[in-house]
C-alpha cells in the first residue's frame, strides 16, 4: 500500500519505519524543516532502540521518505495515519488539540476521492465526531490508538499486543483498508479488537491511567513499609505471583513520568471532570497526587542525611531520562528532583547515557557530567534516579573513593544494596528498611 504519516514526532516517526517494514511505500509528514532533513538521512531526532536501522534500510531503498508538504502527501495515498502531538495545554490538565486539528484541516483541504484517516493522537473522548465534521463528506475517518512503550517502541509496532480499530457508522471501506494495512500483523495471530470512536478513543487513556494506578498503589504500600519496617519490594514479589494483579509495571520507587502517563492521566481526568464523572476524577487526582509525593520523598530522605538543610551540599544524581533506553526527560522524576534540590541551596550534577545533552539545555543551572564517577566527585549524596543497567555495573568501592560521603539514596531500588553496605556505604530506599 502506499500509505502517509502526519506528524513525525516520536509516535509518527516510529510508526512510519514501520510500516515500511512491514512493506509499505511510506510518506511521512512534518511541519519542522530540521526534523524532515534528519528522518530523511535516515537517523531519528531522538533515541529509540531499533529505530534507526530501520531509517536507515528504508529510506536508502526508497520505500520511506519524508516531506514538509501535506498538499504532496494527499496525492501520495489514499491511506493517512495522523500522529500529531497533543500536550498538555498551558496551564491547565486538559488536552491541547491545537496542533491535531491544524493537521486535519491542512489535510482535508487538499485530499480528494475516497480517502481513510486513521488518527493515532490520544484525545479526550468526543474528538472524532468534532474531525468527521472537519474532514468532511467522502473521508471516512478511524481510530486507532497507539500502546507504544519508549524503548520498546519498535516492538510494540511491529509486534503488538493488541490492535485495536474505532469507526463512526458506515465505516466498513476504512476497517477494509486498515485490515489490508496491519494485515502481517493480524494474521501473525495479533488479537484485534473492532469497536466505535469513542470506545477506541478512552482506550489509550484508560489504558495509562491503570498502569499509572497500578504504580501509585504500589509506592502507596510504600508509605505502609517505611512506617512499619517492612520490605515494599517483597511486598510487590507477593503481590505480583497473584495472577490477577501480575509482577509487570508494578515496580516501587520514585514513581513514572515521561510524555505519556502524566499528561494522559490529567487530560483523562480533565474529560472526566467534564463528563460529572466525580468517582474517576478523585480516583485520577489521588493517582497524580501520590506519584508527585515520591518525588517529594526522596527530597526528604536527602535533607535528614544532610542534618536538615541543603545549603552548600554537593549533590550527585545518577539519571536524567524519566526511564531507561531513552533521551526523554519529559515529565522526569529525577530531573524534578534534582530541581528541587537545587532550589533548596544545593549544588547538583547530574548524569545519564542518554538524555545529559537535553537535561543541560533544559536545565542550565545543574552541572552535567559524562562520567557517573566523576560526577560523584565530593558528593554529600549519592542518589539513583533513573535504572540504567550500567550504573549497577559500577563497582561502589571506586565511586567511594571520589565521594565527599558515602550515601546513596536508591530512589528505583534497584542497586545492589547489600553490595554497597559491604563497600562502606549508607543506603537509603523508598519503601524498605
Amino acid at each position: 500500500m502506499k500509505l502517509t504519516v502526519i506528524g513525525c514526532g516520536y509516535l509518527g516517526a516510529t510508526h512510519a519505519a514501520c510500516m515500511a517494514e512491514l512493506g509499505h511505500e511510506v510518506l511521512g509528514v512534518d511541519a519542522d524543516p530540521d526534523k524532515v532533513a534528519v528522518l530523511n538521512s535516515g537517523r531519528a531526532p531522538f533515541f529509540e532502540h531499533g529505530l534507526d536501522e530501520l531509517l536507515a534500510r528504508h529510506t536508502a531503498s526508497g520505500r520511506l521518505r519524508f516531506t514538509g508538504s501535506v498538499a504532496e502527501a494527499a496525492a501520495f495515498g489514499d491511506l493517512h495515519f495522523v500522529g500529531v502531538g497533543t500536550p498538555q495545554r498551558a496551564g491547565e490538565q486538559a488536552y491541547d488539540l491545537t496542533h491535531l486539528f491544524t493537521a486535519v484541516r491542512q489535510l482535508a483541504s487538499h485530499v480528494r476521492g475516497k480517502a481513510v484517516v486513521a488518527v493515532k493522537s490520544t484525545v479526550p473522548v468526543g474528538t472524532a465526531a468534532r474531525l468527521a465534521e472537519t474532514l468532511g463528506e467522502g473521508v471516512e475517518l478511524a481510530w486507532n490508538p497507539e500502546f507504544l512503550r519508549e524503548s520498546n517502541a519498535v516492538e510494540d509496532s511491529l509486534r503488538p499486543d493488541r490492535l485495536v480499530l474505532g469507526f463512526g457508522s458506515g465505516g466498513s471501506r476504512a476497517e477494509t483498508v486498515l485490515r489490508q494495512c496491519y494485515a502481517k500483523i493480524i494474521d501473525a495471530g495479533t488479537p484485534t479488537i473492532v469497536t466505535d470512536w469513542a470506545t477506541a478513543e478512552l482506550a489509550k487513556s484508560a489504558a495509562n491511567a491503570f498502569l499509572a494506578t497500578k504504580i501509585s498503589f504500589i509506592n502507596a504500600m510504600a508509605e505502609i513499609c517505611e512506617a512499619s519496617g517492612a520490605d515494599v519490594r517483597q511486598l510487590a514479589d507477593v503481590l505480583g505471583h497473584d495472577a490477577r494483579i501480575g509482577h509487570r509495571g508494578m515496580a516501587p520507587g520514585l514513581g513514572y513520568g515521561g510524555g505519556c502517563l502524566p499528561k494522559d492521566l490529567r487530560g483523562f481526568r480533565a474529560r472526566a471532570d467534564e463528563l460529572g464523572a466525580d468517582r474517576a476524577v478523585a480516583l485520577l487526582g489521588e493517582v497524580d497526587a501520590v506519584n508527585q509525593a515520591r518525588r517529594e520523598r526522596v527530597v526528604s530522605l536527602v535533607r535528614e542525611e544532610c542534618g536538615g538543610s541543603l545549603e552548600g551540599r554537593r549533590i550527585t544524581v545518577w539519571g536524567a531520562a524519566f526511564k531507561p533506553d531513552t533521551d526523554d526527560i519529559r515529565d522526569a522524576p529525577a530531573l524534578a528532583v534534582a530541581r528541587r534540590l537545587h532550589e533548596l541551596g544545593a549544588t547538583v550534577t547530574v548524569t545519564d547515557p542518554q538524555a545529559l545533552d537535553k537535561a543541560r539545555k533544559a536545565h542550565p543551572q545543574l552541572v552535567c557530567v559524562d562520567s557517573p564517577v566523576e560526577a560523584a566527585e565530593g558528593a554529600d549524596v549519592l542518589l539513583h534516579l533513573t535504572e540504567w543497567p550500567e550504573y549497577g555495573r559500577i563497582d561502589p568501592r571506586v565511586v567511594r573513593e571520589r565521594v565527599g560521603r558515602a550515601c546513596v539514596v536508591d530512589g528505583r531500588g534497584t542497586l545492589d544494596a547489600g553490595r554497597w553496605r559491604e563497600a562502606g556505604w549508607t543506603v537509603r530506599g523508598l519503601g524498605r528498611r
